[in-house]
């Protein structure tokens, strides 16, 4: 039974939740042979004041 567990940070929406969800599922099945209805993927939402690169909170970047 695996089990994914992916962190993200926070503002995703619920349909790319689930096509990240289809496609990692895909993923595990075609790479392990594991039966697609063992797989679990667990979605991690992280709020950007929980998360930094380079010392910098998510928060605080400036979007592109």
């Amino acid at each position: 039974m695996p089990i994914a567990t992916i962190k993200i940070l926070e503002g995703r929406t619920e349909e790319q939740k689930r096509a990240l969800v289809a496609e990692v599922t895909g993923a595990i099945h075609r790479t392990i042979g594991a039966p697609v209805e063992n797989i679990t993927v667990i979605i991690e939402d992280m709020p950007k004041t929980n998360y930094a690169v380079a010392g910098i909170l998510a928060s605080d970047k400036k979007p592109l």
